[in-house]
């Protein structure tokens, strides 16, 4: 694996965007896991990506669902739990330090195991609000 000092050292022009620290993960899901629901997300303005810290109290679940648009990086970051995969496949284990990628088009729930479990979740930002033909109207309608 290459080391730092075997990459070219980058002078970003004036005004060009700087790396930045964003959250510390240890200290958004150190505590007992009370409320669900996400600790951090991303806002920065100008990104390209969307990235959420998620916290599931012991035994919760994100139900079924399918994402048609966006493949989504889900990396466990403390506790433990279930990925199923809305298949006859066998759930996954969620562990710490797991990295999973979760296709678009894929269908997946979340549950959290006995002690509650945190995660990051990654993906293309989501474009704006788009309007979608519906349905054709059933006959004789």
């Amino acid at each position: 694996m290459p080391e730092p000092a075997d990459f070219p050292a980058d002078s970003p022009a004036s005004g060009a965007p700087a790396p930045q620290r964003l959250c510390d993960i240890p200290s958004l899901t150190g505590g007992p896991v009370t409320a669900p629901g996400v600790v951090w997300k991303l806002a920065e303005s100008g990104r390209q990506l969307d990235a959420n810290v998620v916290r599931l109290p012991a035994g919760r679940r994100i139900d079924t669902h399918t994402e048609r648009d966006l493949d989504v990086l889900l990396l466990v970051v403390a506790g433990d739990g279930v990925l199923g995969s809305g298949t006859a496949d066998a759930p996954q284990p969620l562990t710490e330090g797991a990295l999973f990628w979760l296709p678009h088009g894929s269908t997946r729930s979340v549950t959290a195991g006995a002690g509650g479990l945190s995660y990051v979740t990654v993906h293309r930002r989501r474009p704006g609000m788009q309007v979608r033909p519906g349905p054709p109207p059933a006959p004789g309608a």
